[in-house]
């Protein structure tokens, strides 16, 4: 019989591709999700996987809905990726972040230890940690951590008590450090996929113009896909252990821009409109990972380096609006909502 996975943030990037990944194979897995007006489904079903999983209500202020999910999934292992993941919203909504970023992950640990204490626990640990006061060389595990955000700080509590219930009560648990991580399913709130839109609608002439704050922050950018199978082979070990994912390669905002513009053959300095509301309070300017550790323990390494990515980004959103001027549907029509004949809650379908 295959195992048993629960993913926190179903409906997002990670977990929309993690839970392909784990599918593929042949997992059985419970995804949760928080309840909104509108459904949110879309990645999921651009993947194909919707009614391959098995979905439950939660919310990650509500430790009750937390206990329910462990419980009636039963989970081997538990990927959670569920988060206020947006750097700029921490600073408008930080008390908000972090309850949802910060505690969520507590409520999220002490729900499996109070009910699958033996299942493997990852949690999305995330290249914010460093801020913007470390050495400016390569960042690893041994690297100080100085956040520069609500979201980061929230992220560096849900890093610390990761650890301690490794060390409190002996269970599995781990940290990915993930360096940025990029791909077509990425949030248009996102600088990296705000660009490949703008870059994709301006092509088309639906705009005219690009906004963006500081573009000269440098970021190691890799590849959604390739990332989320770190997450699978850390909870693979014999022993639980934190590690940094990361290419190896830091780039700017400027570059990523200049090379999404140049696939379509035009000058980002036509369309780029350098916007102060596009400004953060305290910004990261750089981030560069060193994932010598994880290619010594897990054996895992990048496919897709800045340049590809970026290519496929830009063409997948050259597609999706090529398929609008077309007046085609895109592949997620918002109008196609699914049912919710796999929505478990209570153990019972809904």
């Amino acid at each position: 019989m295959g195992k048993v996975a629960l993913i926190t943030g179903i409906t997002g990037q990670d977990a929309s591709y993690l839970a392909k990944f784990l599918l593929d194979k042949k997992y059985t897995v419970y995804g949760t999700y928080r309840r909104a007006s509108t459904p949110n489904f879309w990645r999921l079903l651009h993947l194909g996987i919707y009614n391959d999983i098995k979905l439950i209500p939660a919310d990650l202020i509500d430790h009750m809905s937390l206990m329910e999910a462990v419980n009636i999934s039963q989970p081997d292992e538990v990927y959670h990726l569920a988060a206020q993941s947006f750097v700029g919203a921490a600073f408008e909504q930080p008390i908000g972040t972090g309850m949802i970023t910060g505690l969520g992950v507590s409520g999220m640990l002490e729900s499996v230890r109070q009910i699958k204490p033996d299942a493997k626990f990852y949690q999305a640990s995330t290249s914010e940690l460093y801020g913007d006061k470390t050495n400016k060389g390569l960042q690893n595990e041994e690297t100080p951590f100085t956040p520069s955000s609500p979201y980061a700080c929230a992220k560096l509590y849900g890093y610390w008590m990761t650890r301690n219930y490794r060390d409190a009560y002996d269970m599995f648990t781990a940290n990915g450090i993930l360096f940025n991580h990029e791909s077509p399913l990425r949030g248009l709130e996102f600088v990296t996929r705000k660009i490949t839109n703008a870059v994709a609608k301006i092509e088309f002439g639906i705009e005219k113009e690009l906004h963006l704050g500081n573009i000269n922050s440098k970021r190691d950018w890799g590849y959604a896909p390739d990332y989320i199978k770190s997450m699978w082979l850390m909870l693979q070990r014999k022993e639980p252990d934190d590690y940094v994912i990361a290419t190896g390669e830091t780039h700017s905002v400027e570059e990523f821009m200049q090379k999404a513009f140049d696939i379509v053959g035009l000058s980002a300095e036509d369309y780029l409109k350098v916007d102060k509301r596009c400004m953060r309070p305290l910004d990261v300017n750089y981030l560069y990972g060193d994932s010598a550790k994880a290619k010594k323990n897990l054996g895992w390494s990048p496919k897709i380096k800045f340049d590809a990515l970026i290519k496929i980004m830009v063409n997948e959103d050259i597609k999706r609006w090529g398929d609008w001027d077309e007046g085609k549907s895109f592949p997620w029509d918002a109008l196609n909502y699914p049912t919710e004949a796999n929505i478990i809650t209570k153990g019972l379908r809904v």
